[in-house]
């Protein structure tokens, strides 16, 4: 804490009266960086040419952000190891309002079968995120990425209405 307060000109007090203390701070990094893997994840999907397409676009991205090190280390490792269920963080909430209006949207289409919206952006968004912590925890990223992937893959495309 003393070498951080250093470097970014605060005194330890500061830093306590803004974020409370060291789970405040993990806390506001975590959810800073997850929320920059969302907003990024979303430009991808926004660029692979249809909502469907989007859909799969932007797990795979997040998926694969777990090869960061950064991510790997304060989002997929310490961040759920201090604060709990990265599910039920306010990043996480955003993420699965997203899928859920992208679900609902394939669901107007009918491009999916008819499910429920928010059950389905659910286990879309718990497929993504745990596929992302596998990838980061293991002991070879790399190996286990394509299978993540393709399982993540393989699984969405399970609603499908036309094969």
């Amino acid at each position: 804490m003393d070498e951080l307060t250093a470097d970014v000109g605060l005194t330890r007090g500061a830093l306590y009266h803004h974020f409370g203390d060291k789970r405040g701070l993990l806390a506001a990094v975590a959810y800073q960086i997850d929320n920059e893997l969302a907003l990024r994840a979303k430009e991808i999907g926004a660029q692979a040419g249809g909502d469907w397409q989007g859909l799969l676009a932007e797990g795979e991205a997040y998926i694969k952000m777990a090869l960061d090190p950064e991510v790997q280390r304060i989002v997929l490792l310490d961040g759920p190891a201090v604060l709990g269920d990265p599910s039920k963080w306010p990043s996480q909430n955003s993420c699965l309002a997203g899928t859920r209006q992208t679900v609902s949207k394939l669901l107007d289409q009918e491009m999916v079968k008819p499910v429920d919206a928010e059950a389905a952006a659910r286990l879309l968004s718990g497929a993504a995120l745990n596929a992302a912590l596998w990838v980061a925890a293991s002991d070879n990223p790399t190996d286990v990425l394509p299978k993540a992937i393709d399982a993540f893959r393989a699984m969405a495309s399970g609603l499908l209405a036309r094969a």
